[in-house]
């Protein structure tokens, strides 16, 4: 059995089952690339991304450029003379230059069952749009956005009680899986990439700023679903008298009576030990199940009606 020469390009947590199993496959890991060190924290102190910590601990070679357009970080590539480069979550865009460099060419591993939901949030727009699957992906890398020849990939359903969380985590380990098996079948010569249907894609842009924010004009189910697909980065939330409050856990609309009659949305409209239902959008209702106050930590939604005097009639807004 043929054994390629990888070079594995990823950064955070999702790319590590990834990285793990490449490592401990038949094939050979000659370097590791990622994201430069940031400051994080309050003392600016730098930490190291996930793939980062994982080359360091196995003692394989890392390399993080500024940019992967750095001729020296090029010069290294060509002189490692890689089969097959791998990305997984890297969060950098290849050049043509790089694409082109490695005799089996780049492949990436993508988080959606493509070619739905390309780009950089798939996981957070599937769960937040409600769809009732997801997927992983393995493909033949382009210069377009994850328009590529699909190598393999696989579904994964999606349950009305999965997070953004538990979605990453399945797909990070399925990913892995399919991930290797594409190696194997692309040394083999036993796979032979299908093109993308381009007019079936649709697009996962990154989470911008106040896409978090509850807007209560949305009806229950959307509202239900945007909770969960920011569950647990970065946390919808809500106000109340100008405090933030993160909204981390709510029930399914379809599992309840409640409706809003003439409230407006963002109405307080049961609030005791037992529940805190709010008016929506729509002439619906959600129930809330686990909330955050500023500085505090999670508690149930009676919880903090009673320790915040939470009332009917009172009213929860975005700031």
């Amino acid at each position: 059995m043929k054994s390629l020469r990888l070079i594995f390009m990823g950064t955070p947590v999702f790319a590590i089952p990834s990285l793990e199993a490449v490592y401990r496959s038949r094939h050979r890991l000659d370097g590791v690339v990622t994201r430069p060190d940031k400051p994080k924290g309050r003392g600016r102190r730098l930490q190291l991304a996930p793939v980062a910590e994982w080359a360091r601990r196995h003692e394989v070679e890392l390399a993080q450029p500024d940019r992967v357009s750095d001729r020296s970080f090029q010069a290294w590539l060509k002189e490692k003379a890689p089969d097959l480069i791998i990305t997984v979550a890297y969060g950098g865009i290849l050049p043509r230059e790089i694409l082109g460099l490695p005799s089996l060419g780049c492949i990436n591993l993508h988080a959606s069952y493509l070619p739905a939901y390309r780009g950089a949030a798939p996981i957070h727009r599937a769960v937040i749009e409600g769809a009732s699957f997801s997927g992983v992906s393995v493909i033949k890398m382009t210069g377009e956005l994850d328009a590529g020849d699909i190598i393999m990939q696989e579904k994964e359903p999606l349950s009305l009680s999965d997070t953004a969380g538990t979605l990453h985590d399945r797909l990070a380990e399925k990913g892995a899986r399919l991930l290797v098996r594409a190696l194997d079948a692309l040394a083999d010569e036993t796979v032979e990439p299908v093109p993308q249907d381009h007019d079936r894609a649709t697009y996962a842009p990154p989470l911008q700023s106040g896409e978090e924010r509850l807007d209560w004009s949305l009806g229950p189910v959307e509202l239900y679903n945007r909770i969960r697909g920011l569950n647990p980065w970065p946390g919808a939330y809500t106000a109340y008298e100008g405090r933030r409050i993160k909204v981390w856990w709510a029930k399914y609309p379809g599992e309840q009576a409640y409706k809003s009659s003439k409230e407006q949305p963002g109405t307080v409209i049961e609030a005791d030990e037992n529940s805190l239902v709010v008016a929506t959008g729509h002439g619906g209702a959600l129930k809330l199940i686990e909330v955050q106050p500023a500085g505090k930590r999670p508690m149930d939604a009676g919880s903090f009606c009673c320790g915040y005097r939470i009332e009917p009639g009172r009213r929860l807004n975005g700031e």
